[in-house]
């Protein structure tokens, strides 16, 4: 073989090897998520949900390209339905509005307390009439999350503080200020979703207490207990198949992150959840 053949051919593989690395690079997950939420997401990509969007993000191939939004009223309209992103994680199972995975979590609302004070572990606890109680709120609406809508229908409404989800949106994690409620003594009680307090709980000092509220459904329109997947546009079937099967694929390293964020769980961890197509 001659030097020039020599050379076109270390040419050309160098060629292929550009293409394909272009090729493979070429590939973006593009996700909408809060730059302000942990543990679910942060624009330094320190939430749970961020760690699992990356882990889908390797098996694909892709690299993430994340929109950040506020998670208000809206949010889906303006991120995922305007085709700012492809993909938005953390969304309940049943939601119309978009195409889930298979859930790769469940998880409630639970109590969150100090040590010092009684352990309530049902909304029908005649204890909790007699404590400072917050409840997180989604807009004005005084019983608009289950939680307060059971206060409300039991009668509980002077002992009932409302903590927005959306909160000073200039301080870091708005929905935590519930938990740093209890931790301050300013309320005796919490009713909160389980992800967000038992991280917050967990970091607490001294650590909080959780217990997962019951009934986990109050009525035909209170449920306590939600299936969490990752939500795609409902056309967008392949991309939903491509996301679950990472999923299925990465399952205990899903549950491992979820552990470490102390993520409370009632699907027995690592078990599959049967309640989305597959």
């Amino acid at each position: 073989m001659t030097s020039s053949s020599r050379r076109c051919r270390l040419l050309f593989g160098a060629g292929l090897s550009l293409l394909a690395a272009t090729s493979a690079a070429a590939r973006e997950l593009r996700v909408c998520a809060d730059p302000n939420n942990l543990p679910f997401s942060n624009d330094r990509s320190e939430g749970f949900e961020n760690r699992i969007v990356d882990v889908i993000a390797r098996d694909l191939g892709a690299t993430v390209a994340y929109t950040w939004w506020a998670q208000r009223r809206g949010f889906l309209r303006n991120t995922l339905l305007a085709g700012r992103c492809d993909l938005v994680a953390g969304v309940p199972v049943g939601l119309e509005a978009v195409r889930p995975t298979r859930p790769y979590y469940r998880s409630s609302f639970v109590f969150v307390s100090r040590g010092d004070r009684p352990t309530v572990t049902s909304l029908d606890d005649e204890a909790l009439a007699r404590l400072r109680v917050g409840v997180q709120l989604a807009g004005s609406d005084a019983a608009s999350t289950p939680p307060a809508q059971a206060l409300v229908r039991r009668g509980m409404t002077e002992n009932v503080r409302g903590y927005l989800l959306t909160g000073d949106y200039e301080k870091p994690n708005p929905p935590a200020r519930i938990v740093d409620a209890v931790a301050t003594g300013e309320i005796d009680l919490a009713i909160a979703w389980g992800p967000m307090a038992g991280y917050f709980a967990a970091r607490a000092n001294p650590p909080l207490n959780v217990v997962p509220v019951m009934p986990a459904l109050d009525g035909p329109k209170g449920p306590m207990v939600f299936d969490i997947a990752m939500g795609v546009r409902r056309e967008d079937e392949e991309l939903r198949r491509e996301v679950g099967a990472a999923l299925e694929r990465h399952r205990a390293e899903v549950d491992a992150i979820l552990v470490q964020y102390d993520v409370p769980r009632l699907d027995a961890a690592g078990h599959r959840t049967e309640t989305a197509a597959p």
